[in-house]
């Protein structure tokens, strides 16, 4: 680890929800890499979560792992209150839980279409409305939606589209809400991220490549990066945003 001088996220402490795997544990390895202290949820695999936490360690970073399930709103609450007891403070919130099923909407039984809203709507909701009681002005919010909240060029996601998209209206007002304060709401539209939940060499992993205008998979890296710089001093007259990161799928 290097000098704190060198550091953008010096000081900083962070939350990053659903991190133990993909996306979201290439959200928290940058933070920590760029100096903040980490907290990361998990709720099924403590192993995974306790890996991120090593890998965070052993590069010379700070971050430990919280249990908690983000498709229920009071579990969603609590794990935000378990980060803050444990961090000591708040200062960067990033709504990365979530998940979905691509099929028919026509045969998408109840239980898909509800446990979709409760992980990224109201999930994003609740640990959001209990961090804003923590943050500090000037304080930043950050949620990873998706692409397909923009861009469906295929059948069988209209319930993830949709809540992605619900991500957009609630990240616009928030900003408004919290403007005063100085705390930043953004919102990260990932596409094709190399994850284990979705690999670039995968049975779909050519096809979605082809989407693209650089017709390959980005990185969970390549998501940490610009999440680490949206939560950085340099993004602070950023707000209301969504910001795509989709290898030209949008172009």
């Amino acid at each position: 680890m290097t000098t704190s001088l060198s550091l953008p996220l010096a000081g900083k402490t962070a939350l990053v929800t659903g991190a133990s795997r993909g996306i979201g544990a290439g959200i928290a390895r940058e933070l920590a890499r760029q100096g903040a202290k980490v907290a990361i949820t998990y709720w099924s695999s403590s192993e995974r979560a306790e890996d991120v936490v090593r890998e965070i360690r052993e590069a010379g970073g700070e971050a430990l792992a919280i249990r908690a399930n983000n498709g229920d709103a009071d579990a969603a609450r609590q794990g935000v209150k378990d980060a803050v007891i444990a961090l000591g403070s708040l200062d960067i919130l990033v709504n990365n839980a979530g998940g979905g099923w691509f099929e028919s909407f026509a045969d998408t039984p109840d239980e898909h279409i509800e446990h979709t809203i409760d992980l990224n709507i109201r999930g994003t909701i609740y640990a959001t409305q209990e961090a804003i009681k923590h943050l500090p002005d000037g304080g930043r919010i950050i949620t990873i939606g998706s692409i397909n909240a923009e861009s469906i060029p295929f059948p069988g996601g209209t319930i993830y589209g949709m809540s992605k998209a619900a991500m957009v209206g609630f990240t616009q007002g928030l900003a408004r809400d919290l403007g005063a304060r100085g705390i930043t709401v953004n919102n990260v539209q990932p596409g094709p991220i190399d994850t284990d939940g979705n690999p670039a060499g995968g049975e779909s992993g050519a096809f979605l490549a082809g989407l693209t205008a650089l017709g390959r998979f980005g990185t969970a890296a390549d998501v940490g990066g610009l999440v680490a710089w949206i939560a950085s001093d340099a993004a602070s007259f950023m707000t209301g945003s969504t910001v795509t990161i989709d290898g030209g799928w949008t172009a």
